[in-house]
This record gives C-alpha cells, structure tokens and sequence, in this order.
C-alpha cells in the first residue's frame, strides 16, 4: 500500500482559495478522515491527491514519489464518490469487474477478484442482477466493491455514504472500516459528520475554509480542542461554550457565567492547572467557558460549589436525557443555554430549578478574540 504526503499545497479556483497552505503525512495502512462542512476543502483536497486537480503550489507524494505530474491513471488510486453510478446496462459482476479489463488481466483473475471481494462485502447473490433491482445499501456496496477489486494503493471515499438513512449509515460505518482493516489500504474519508468521524477515523483533520484547524486522533480531537471551531463542531451535542468573567472573592478565583455583574451562576475554579492559567491572565482578557454536555451535572439539591438555574427544556432520547438549563437572557433577549446529559431516568421539568455544578478537571477556557484554547 502508501504513504500519503502532501506539503504545503494551495488551490485556488479564481479569486478562492479552497485549499490554503495544507500539509498532511498519511501512513500506511491508516484510515484518514478529512471533517468539515460543506465548502471547507475536503473534496478538493481529495481531488487534487486523485490528479483530477493540480494545485497551484505545494507537493503531493506517495510513498515518497512525487505525483504532481502524474495522470489520475498513473497514481493508483481509488476514488468513492458520493453518488455510486452503475452502468445500468450491467450486471453487478460486470460493473464490479469493469474496472480490470484495462489492466489486461486474464478472465480467470477477474473472476476471483470479483467473487472474492463480493463475498467480503455480502453481495455475492447479488452478482447476477442490474443495478435497479438494488437497494439503497446494496448500491453501496456494489460501488465500494467496484473500487476495492482493483487493489488500489490509497482509497479516496467522498461522502460515501451521506445518502442512506441513518440505521444503515451506521452499519456501513462498521462494515467499511472492517473491509479496510482487512485489506490495508490506505484510506482518505471525507464526511461533515462528527459521528462518522469520531468511531471510524484513526486521526481526524478538522478543517474549515481550506485550512487545517486541528489534527489528532478522535480521543484528542474530543478532548482537547484547540479552538472555538473544534470545540463547537465535534461532539453531539456539541461542547457548551459560553462568555464568560472571572471573578476574585477572598482570594478564591471563580468563574461567572452570567451577563454583566451578575454572579448568580459563579462557581469556584478547584482545578490547580485552570487556577495556575487563570492567574496569569490580565484582568480585562475576554473569554469562553467550554464544557461538554455530560461533564454538566444537574441535581435537585444542593452540591458543594453549585448554582441555581431554571430549566429551559427537556429532551428524553431514550439512552439518555439531555437537559437545557437557562443562564440567563443577552442584550438581544436570547437565552443563554447550557446543555446537560443525564441519565435516561432523571426528572425535570420546564421551569423547575436545578443545581449546576461542573467536572472540574474537565472544563475547557478560550480566548473570545483569537478563539484559541488557553489549555493547551
């Protein structure tokens, strides 16, 4: 298989700048997933490692050989669309073996490349029929098994499958990233899912406006964000990230989470390291709280070092509730919201008050201006 390496490559159509300045080291074997929304670079970056398009600047290597100019044909490398389009004058074995016949390989090898990958994928009864006797998942499958029977050194998966329900979205999750563990290959995956990236990638790239904003694995990515963006995009819900004060009552620093001078929803900073970054800023340094939902503990009664909030709305999911507690209204009249999960049995109602207290060692602080973390 490859190694992907891509250094310092920009894109431009016209007066955009789709990718700014990306530079990336792929290892073998490694699943890849490229995260973010629509219009943030993924695509292109996908095609310009495909050589469906060439960057103005930067380089492109796989295993250390330069690409640039290369063909698509020359880089030996698969690309899954978003949208599988069969041939629809063929059978799914002549659509699976469609790819091989330029590579002259003999019928005999064709037929055991298609069979093999056709029953990886469990579509072996499937090989006789036309592409509008298959099934949304079935269509998948087939257009993954069409790329996998030619052995690519890397993968490209654009999206591949944004376009099922979400039952089966789940169990092609699971079914490629096993397909991919057994064949090895390399893999490129772009998704604006955070879901999807976060159970299937071994490192994420979160990217926004043709740049790299992060670059880690799930664990580090959710854990500790490095900006505002990160932090608001990954997780479901998303991290809480709120304005906020810091007070100083008899020595003690607190956290306020209200408008103005209010410090109904204060509470006290007990993590050392916070305490330490905390006492080193200037007073007038303006940030944001951060907390993902479920370090956001909700009780009926009073804790050490909690507050008193009214409950916004309620939302029972079954494995979990997720509770929205109200901290008040801005200058404009919206709420300000923070977000809880809580077991699937808790009881709240809107307009009940609860108590909020927070995982102390888990709570996260950003500068509002440069929107970068201050833990890291």
């Amino acid at each position: 298989m490859a190694t992907v390496r891509l250094e310092n490559i920009t894109k431009r159509f016209g007066d955009l700048t789709a990718l700014d300045d990306i530079t990336l080291n792929v290892e073998d074997e490694e699943f890849f997933v490229l995260l973010g929304q629509t219009g943030a670079g993924k695509t292109t970056t996908l095609r310009c490692i495909a050589g469906l398009d060439q960057p103005e600047e930067g380089s492109i290597y796989l295993d250390d050989t330069s690409v640039n100019n290369k063909t698509p044909a020359e880089r030996d490398v698969a690309f899954v669309f978003q949208s599988h389009i069969l041939y629809p004058h063929l059978t799914v074995y002549e659509n699976m073996a469609f790819p091989l016949h330029p590579r002259k390989l003999s019928a005999e090898e064709i037929d055991r490349r298609v069979k093999d990958i056709a029953q990886m994928l469990h579509i072996e009864h499937l090989l006789m029929r036309k592409p509008s006797q298959l099934s949304g998942g079935e269509t998948q499958r087939v257009g993954l098994g069409r790329a996998m029977v030619r052995r690519p050194q890397v993968f490209l998966m654009d999206e591949p499958i944004s376009n099922l329900d979400a039952k089966l979205r789940t169990e092609m999750r699971a079914e490629i990233r096993w397909r991919q563990r057994e064949m090895g290959t390399t893999t490129f995956y772009v998704t604006h899912d955070q879901v999807e990236a976060m159970s299937m990638a071994d490192r994420i790239a979160v990217m926004d406006e043709g740049k790299i904003l992060q670059l880690g694995t799930p664990f580090d990515i959710y854990n500790h964000p490095e900006n505002l963006f990160v932090a608001g995009f990954i997780g479901n819900p998303s991290m809480n990230c709120i304005p906020c004060d810091i007070l100083r009552n008899d020595g003690v620093l607190h956290i306020n989470l209200s408008n103005g001078d209010s410090k109904d929803n204060s509470f006290a900073i007990q993590d050392d390291s916070i305490t330490t970054i905390v006492g080193e800023l200037n007073s007038d340094r303006q940030l944001i709280f951060g907390v993902h939902p479920e370090d956001v503990v909700v009780t009926h009664q009073s804790v050490s070092n909690s507050f008193k909030a009214e409950v916004y709305s309620v939302e029972p999911l079954g494995a979990d509730t997720i509770v929205e507690i109200t901290l008040g209204t801005d200058e404009t009249g919206s709420h300000t919201i923070l977000k809880s999960v809580t077991s699937p049995d808790f009881e709240a109602g809107i307009g009940d008050f609860l108590y909020v207290s927070f995982v102390s060692e888990r709570v996260h602080l950003f500068d509002k201006v440069t929107e970068k973390s201050l833990m890291t």
